[in-house]
């Protein structure tokens, strides 16, 4: 009995300390932000009253932005947050060195992704980085189109058969395509997604993204001890080792090609006719070193996996909404119509070129503005591993910062009649506000594939503009959004294809 009470004794004074410690660097931190203007709570729980569920969290931002301003301290829990849209704030976070961490949050994806690109931080984000950027040079970009077109022909057909219907979803369509390309670009193999609907693999990725955003959300679950607790944790590990399986399957199988080759093939990396061998992202880190050693088995799945889950969603994100704007503003679409018919002249269904694409300048004009008012991430995560100065204030080390892009893209200061769609907005730009337009982030951790992502998406909505005409569905659908991983609408992308004749 005597060690039993030693025992509990001991354990009740490790748990005094720790709610100590913790309850002490709380109000630390509170002191250090009394400089910023803070959205009020309940003691202990925080602001978590102030939202709803995840159809309600741009909303509710917007309205504590609305009401408090653009900078701003909240509680979750005993968790001190920053929410920012202020310009000068965000410009200063973004482009400081000293703050390149990823948010916490981020940790939920470390069971699938490891910490790849995405999710690594200091040291190791900076050598990956340097190591990755040669796979986004335009060369090796330019290959991909190809993998577009082949990926778009199937689309188009499967598109064909919802052609003069009065209402059809368009993201579930979207969603598979790009499932598809991103597969082929990152891994150098096909899941069929868009004639495999019930793909193991494309259901394990969207399983995945529903766990990672249950645990960012849910109260309980985002304890680590605690979430052992829920079936979540036992389908996260099932799920992961399906994907690892696929994705170390596919490795494993594409070092065994590479070996087998002799030195001369591995140089030679030209084809007949002197262009450069298409090669997946997975090819590029097979034969990438880093402080001249080669990546493990599990650095490169990292990165191919990372690639995955950054460039299928948020892809499908931007598509769909791009699409919708367009049923939706007919004069915007006839002018992206008539820059189509401009480059391919009496071949209109031919592929699209790189060339082709580098002069789409209209159809960029409307990527951009669909970006402005639907960023795909419409809220991204820092975290202060040391205390840092803004204009002689202390932002305190250990601390989320949260830069709500939706709010930043939408807010007056920045965009003139920011609720309007107006694509034209981009070309009078004077770019003095570098900072405004951040729907792929912004400084020295900015989305690495964004130009990846321009590519793919010029592609595929030249191809389905010059094969279909877009207009409202009937009736008129009006799309409510929901910030998952990525921004979606929870009702669909609802709008009405009628086959294009020219």
């Amino acid at each position: 009995m005597t060690v039993l009470l030693q025992f509990l004794f001991a354990v009740g004074v490790i748990i005094f300390t720790y709610v100590l410690y913790t309850v002490r660097n709380f109000y630390k931190t509170r002191r250090q932000l009394a400089w910023m203007k803070e959205v009020p709570g309940w003691p202990l729980l925080g602001c978590i009253a102030e939202f709803g569920d995840n159809t309600r969290v741009i909303s509710d931002f917007q309205r504590l932005i609305n009401q408090h301003g653009k900078l701003l301290h909240l509680d979750f829990l005993m968790d001190p947050n920053i929410v920012a849209t202020d310009y000068d704030f965000v410009e200063y976070i973004l482009s400081k060195q000293d703050v390149l961490d990823k948010a916490l949050d981020y940790r939920y994806l470390h069971k699938w992704l490891g910490t790849g690109l995405l999710t690594s931080d200091g040291p190791k984000w900076k050598k990956r980085r340097r190591m990755a950027t040669p796979a986004f040079h335009f060369s090796v970009l330019e290959q991909f189109i190809e993998v577009f077109e082949r990926n778009l022909e199937i689309l188009i057909s499967e598109l064909e058969k919802e052609v003069d219907k009065d209402s059809m979803d368009i993201y579930p369509y979207i969603n598979l395509y790009t499932m598809d390309v991103i597969c082929e670009t990152s891994m150098g193999v096909s899941v069929n997604a868009q004639k495999d609907k019930k793909s193991n693999y494309v259901k394990n990725v969207k399983e995945m993204c529903r766990i990672f955003l249950e645990r960012a959300f849910a109260l309980f679950k985002s304890n680590d001890y605690l979430y052992v607790l829920f079936p979540d944790f036992y389908k996260e590990l099932k799920t992961v080792k399906a994907l690892h399986n696929v994705t170390d399957s596919v490795i494993n199988a594409r070092k065994k090609e590479l070996e087998l080759l002799s030195k001369e093939e591995i140089r030679e990396d030209k084809d007949d006719v002197g262009r450069k061998k298409k090669m997946a992202f997975l090819d590029i880190l097979l034969k990438s070193t880093i402080d001249g050693e080669p990546l493990s088995k599990e650095d490169i799945r990292e990165e191919v996996d990372t690639f995955m889950f950054e460039g299928h969603d948020t892809v499908s994100s931007a598509l769909s909404f791009t699409l919708y704007l367009l049923a939706m503003h007919l004069d915007v679409q006839k002018k992206a119509v008539e820059e189509q018919r401009y480059i391919f002249e009496s071949n209109i269904h031919r592929n699209s070129t790189y060339i082709d694409l580098q002069a789409m300048k209209y159809l960029e004009l409307v990527i951009k503005e669909a970006l402005r008012l639907y960023p795909p991430v419409p809220m991204f995560g820092r975290h202060t591993n040391q205390e840092v100065q803004f204009k002689g204030n202390v932002i305190p080390k250990g601390i989320n910062i949260n830069i709500f892009c939706y709010g930043i893209l939408r807010d007056p200061d920045n965009f003139v009649d920011p609720d309007k769609f107006d694509p034209e907005r981009f070309e009078h730009s004077d770019g003095t506000r570098p900072y405004a337009f951040i729907p792929f982030s912004a400084g020295p951790r900015n989305c690495i594939g964004q130009k990846f992502a321009m590519l793919e998406l010029k592609s595929t909505l030249s191809k389905i503009l010059r094969n279909f005409e877009l207009l409202p569905a009937v009736p008129e659908h009006k799309i409510v959004l929901v910030s998952e991983a990525v921004l979606k609408s929870r009702n669909g992308v609802r709008i009405r294809l009628i086959r294009r004749n020219w």
